[in-house]
């Protein structure tokens, strides 16, 4: 039986090869856009999964429940009184520098070594590298010691085997305790060296308002954490409330809805990289994963359409073959487990086929994402070979179900073709795979629409040919280095000016602090600078006027601000001169002397933040942070400056060290690459969408069209024209894909104005794409359906007619 049931299969599907061909390229498209972004998905989900630990460490995060906003950062006081106060904690770890990179000296030879971390001394508890020399014990107690991974020993070393050997680092000697080999499995946390901040922790031990620390807790084996959450509020945050309220003159719970955070969020380690609010090593885009692999989905599931309504189509040309089989016994189990397994073969070649198409595309697809993703894991096997089993028994069992309920006696008259439940079926999955369709082509151009309009966007500032170079070497006083080299670096040739900036358009880097105003207070960025940083990047001044080197107080209590700290204090601008405001970080009153425009920092999508702009010197603390300096160079010979810029400083400012730089239009577009590969992507799924749904409707009008030719005979017999046959036989289409985009309208609007919600600057929701989508669409339809509607007016009278 099985065989003439394959026998039966492969003659339909060489009858029938257009449909075959349609069906077998919309899957393997379908399923290879599908297993893709599976690999993404997986391998964003697989950080930190080697640690063995996984299931008790949590990374811990601040929520200021006023703003709804996230902060990965804790003070040292917090983490030390959680460990004491709280059962559930057994273990703390602080980082407050990552990525960090020095020039070290050992007895062999002076090498930079990047890639460093601080971190507290229990590190190794939580992550626990396979030991290769030294010991954990006490390898990070002190502020002497330093481990080093295999890499950075055979670097410094060219051995592996050097616990106990000393390395220098700014005249200040290090001995290396351990060394350890890092996994090589997927990780953010993978440092080359680590050294404990202990001198820093131990100046922090009272200091609850600094928030320089980013933290992962270990926990006790099944931990409630949100129980533990509420916890932290009760001996944490309200702690530190009633100590420092005290001093504020406020009650502890208004002064935690003043200065927050208000609540803690936990986040396993194993997730932080994609599903944590905020996280020390970047945060993750849960939202974009699900909304990439839900339209890989639906791209599957357009190709389970094209399958139901050829199948239902073909099995109305196979009616009196269904009920011969019927009337000479076979059963309605029989013939649904026959188009199951005539669906099946295709399914599986489908997915074969796409195997293969995979592993060409994956390269492309690593370079597109920045990894290196390899089709090792059987759950990618498991999953596609799951979804190949749904969309078999889906498409198989539809047809299937509708023809094996027919009676005998009506499929051997050959009337399901003609009958309501066929045509509605497959007008109704036709519609489905139109309404899916059109939401392409309407989010496909309002996703476009966006990321131009940002991209567009007056951000405030030019930064085009403004050279930032970073500080890589550690000063003792890095103003006192900026302000020696920056009068050299202006006889370069090719540099017009020189400044330094804190907030940098596209660096990522921010501080920021309560600014208080009588009994309100809100969260402002700091911008230390130099006099000239804010005219240097072309920043206009609203009202007010610039600091000025001549007046001592603009170095001691004057500050500029920008609108969006105007807006947030709810002030006019001539408000804002007369009121004086006290920073967290000083005691003092400060007086606001300027207002600039807003300009974008941090992200195009977010809202500007509150800035409060002041000279690096004005606090003691802030000349200690100072950490690049910023060049404008002439257009005429950029290339030229750049090499003479890099020659000056790896002779005379940081021989050694890395030339750690950039173009600050260059870094802030950067910031642009998520969106436009968002973009592309969704370019890519649209077209993909489009070529799988006109296909199937030109296999499914060519089928149906078929099946009218006598009627077609008989119409140009009386004299018809070729148009009126043409729009005949393409009107039913054309009302169907009307009826599709006019459904589907509703449903793309709600969506993508979900989507749009998340970008603080946002276009209003344009009509064109609604417009377009209609247009489109029906154009598409008409030109697909008529190319076989006029090859349908053109048969052969004699050939239909002859037995009328």
């Amino acid at each position: 039986m099985l065989n003439n049931w394959l026998k039966i299969a492969f003659i339909n599907y060489k009858k029938n090869w257009l449909s075959t061909i349609i069906n077998l390229f919309g899957l393997t498209i379908g399923l290879t856009g599908f297993m893709l972004i599976l690999m993404h998905w997986n391998d964003e989900e697989s950080y930190e999964r080697w640690n063995p630990k996984k299931e008790n460490i949590y990374a811990f995060q601040t929520h200021n429940k006023a703003e709804n906003t996230y902060g990965n950062n804790i003070s040292v006081p917090m983490a030390e009184r959680a460990i004491k106060v709280i059962p559930e904690v057994k273990d703390f770890v602080l980082f407050n520098g990552s990525g960090m990179g020095y020039k070290m000296t050992t007895k062999v030879k002076t090498v930079y070594q990047g890639e460093g971390m601080s971190a507290s001394e229990s590190f190794f508890n939580f992550f626990p590298f396979r030991l290769v020399s030294g010991s954990y014990k006490d390898a990070l107690k002190g502020d002497k010691v330093m481990a080093l991974s295999t890499k950075a020993a055979k670097n410094l070393f060219g051995k592996t085997n050097v616990a106990g050997e000393t390395v220098k680092i700014n005249n200040k000697s290090f001995v290396v305790t351990a060394v350890y080999e890092l996994p090589e499995a997927n990780s953010q946390i993978k440092p080359d060296f680590i050294f404990s901040p202990y001198e820093q922790m131990k100046g922090d031990k009272e200091q609850w308002g600094n928030f320089n620390y980013g933290c992962f807790f270990l926990l006790k084996p099944g931990t409630d954490v949100e129980a533990l959450q509420q916890k932290f509020y009760d001996n944490i945050f309200l702690y530190r409330a009633k100590i420092s309220a005290q001093g504020a003159g406020v009650t502890p719970q208004k002064y935690l809805e003043l200065y927050g955070p208000t609540g803690s969020l936990f986040t396993p380690i194993d997730k932080i990289k994609l599903h944590a609010k905020a996280s020390w090593f970047g945060n993750g885009d849960f939202k974009t994963m699900m909304i990439l692999f839900t339209l890989s989905v639906l791209i599957v599931v357009l190709s389970a359409i094209n399958f139901i309504n050829l199948k239902t189509a073909q099995a109305s040309q196979r009616a009196k073959e269904i009920g011969v089989r019927k009337a000479i016994g076979s059963t309605k189990s029989n013939l649904v487990l026959q188009f199951l397994l005539e669906t099946f073969v295709i399914c599986l070649a489908s997915y074969l086929l796409s195997l293969a198409l995979t592993e060409l595309l994956l390269p492309s697809f690593n370079k597109f994402y920045n990894k290196e993703i390899v089709m090792n894991d059987w759950h990618i096997y498991f999953y596609s070979f799951l979804m190949v089993l749904a969309v078999t028994l889906i498409s198989g069992l539809i047809p299937a179900t509708y023809l094996a309920n027919f009676k005998a006696i009506e499929t051997l008259k050959g009337n399901f073709a003609r009958s309501k439940h066929g045509i509605w079926l497959r007008n109704g999955i036709l519609t489905l795979q139109l309404i899916i369709s059109s939401f392409f082509i309407i989010g496909g151009l309002i996703v476009n629409k966006q990321v131009k309009y940002m991209m567009d966007k007056d951000l405030g500032f030019s930064g085009k040919q403004v050279f930032l170079i970073n500080f890589s070497e550690n000063s003792d006083k890095p103003w006192l280095k900026y302000e020696r080299i920056k009068n050299e670096m202006r006889k370069i040739g090719g540099v017009a000016d020189v400044s330094y900036g804190e907030a940098v358009p596209g660096s990522g880097r921010f501080s920021n602090s309560n600014i208080d105003y009588m009994d309100k207070s809100i969260f402002a960025q700091h911008g230390s600078m130099d006099y000239n940083y804010l005219q240097f990047m072309d920043i206009k001044l609203k009202k007010g006027r610039w600091l000025n080197p001549d007046l001592a107080s603009d170095t001691i209590t004057n500050v500029l601000v920008n609108e969006a700290f105007v807006n947030k204090f709810g002030w006019t601008d001539d408000q804002a001169f007369k009121n004086e405001v006290r920073p967290g970080f000083d005691n003092r009153p400060y007086h606001i002397v300027g207002i600039v425009k807003d300009f974008n920092v941090l992200n195009p999508r977010r809202a500007i933040e509150p800035i409060v702009f002041f000279h690096y010197r004005e606090t003691d603390w802030k000349r200690y942070n100072v950490y690049n300096i910023q060049l404008k160079i002439k257009p005429d010979d950029i290339d030229g400056t750049v090499k003479r810029i890099k020659s000056y400083w790896q002779k005379n400012v940081e021989p050694g060290y890395p030339f750690d730089s950039y173009f600050i239009d260059k870094k802030f577009a950067e910031s642009f690459v998520k969106y436009q590969k968002q973009q592309t992507l969704f370019t890519i799924l649209n077209a993909m969408v489009l070529m799988v749904a006109l296909l199937g409707l030109f296999a499914l009008s060519s089928l149906m069209i078929e099946q009218k030719l006598k009627d077609v005979a008989i119409r140009k017999t009386l004299g018809a024209s070729d148009g009126t046959l043409i729009f005949g036989l393409t009107k039913q289409f054309l009302w169907i894909t009307f009826i599709a985009v006019l459904i589907s309208i509703p449903i793309s609007y709600y969506l993508m104005n979900e989507w749009l919600k998340d970008f603080d600057y946002r276009i209003d929701m344009p009509v064109f794409p609604f417009v377009l989508s209609l247009i489109s669409l029906l154009i598409l339809t008409f030109a697909v359906v008529s190319i076989k509607a006029y090859q349908a007016t053109k048969v052969n009278l004699v050939k239909y007619l002859k037995y009328e």
